[in-house]
């Protein structure tokens, strides 16, 4: 599955490009993000996305989740967005 890593400094819109054409290729894919700032640019993205597929007859789904990570040596949680369509 793809991951596609979000931090707060990532653009709503590039992200949900990126998403769209993750999930026409593949129609599922995984958004991770680890702080409230990433969190909040992965919903927004994920909700422009829905506007970018739609006139394709595609609905998305989006699952949260909890992630452990590792950055740079230490164990962070992340959550983690799986997306597909519907």
């Amino acid at each position: 599955m793809e991951v596609l890593k979000v931090s707060a400094q990532s653009q709503p819109k590039a992200v949900a490009g990126a998403l769209a054409a993750v999930l026409r290729d593949h129609n599922v894919a995984e958004i991770q993000a680890v702080g409230a700032g990433a969190v909040n640019q992965a919903v927004k993205a994920i909700a422009i996305t829905r506007g970018f597929v739609a006139p394709n007859g595609i609905d998305l789904v989006s699952i949260p989740a909890f992630s452990e990570v590792n950055i740079d040596g230490e164990e962070r949680t992340a959550i983690k967005f799986i997306v597909e369509a519907r």
